[in-house]
């Protein structure tokens, strides 16, 4: 296996541990990241209408993602505390649900992937806490890295 094969959260032993990064270069970063929270006709009505009872479920939404950019290393255990430089938090609304999409950038010596996968994650969790009285069956779906760029391993974009 190469360096590139193993999980480096991982020593020989099994035991999980936190990567020492303080050898790396700081160097730009940037990750992307999206995901869907699949609705009923009902609650896409709502959204656009905005007659969703707790407010404007697309604002709060947004606020949240970016909040839980700043506590991804609280919440992901071995995530590195990054400095964030910036955080976008986007939600459209589509015919069967919310289209969210996060992109967060940084200058330091760990990707931030994990920040734009927690600003979606969370962006996601606020539109059903948001729109819960107008649909108990909303379904989060496909949250994934969708691109990212800088450090060691280049960058890579979702075909």
């Amino acid at each position: 296996m190469s360096d590139g094969d193993r999980l480096t959260h991982v020593r020989a032993d099994g035991s999980a541990h936190m990567v020492d990064v303080s050898a790396k270069a700081v160097t730009a970063r940037e990750a992307a990241a999206a995901g869907r929270v699949l609705l009923s006709p009902a609650a896409v009505a709502a959204l656009r209408a905005g007659t969703v009872s707790k407010g404007d479920a697309l604002a709060v939404a947004r606020i949240a993602g970016i909040a839980a950019v700043k506590r991804t290393p609280d919440l992901i255990p071995l995530a590195h505390p990054i400095a964030v430089h910036a955080v976008a938090v986007d939600l459209a609304v589509a015919d069967d649900g919310v289209d969210i999409a996060a992109t967060v950038r940084t200058a330091d010596r760990t990707g931030i992937e994990m920040e734009a996968l927690t600003a979606v994650a969370v962006a996601a969790l606020t539109v059903i806490d948001m729109i819960k009285a107008v649909d108990r069956h909303a379904r989060i779906t496909d949250i994934r890295v969708t691109a990212k760029s800088g450090g060691r391993s280049g960058d890579w974009r979702e075909p």
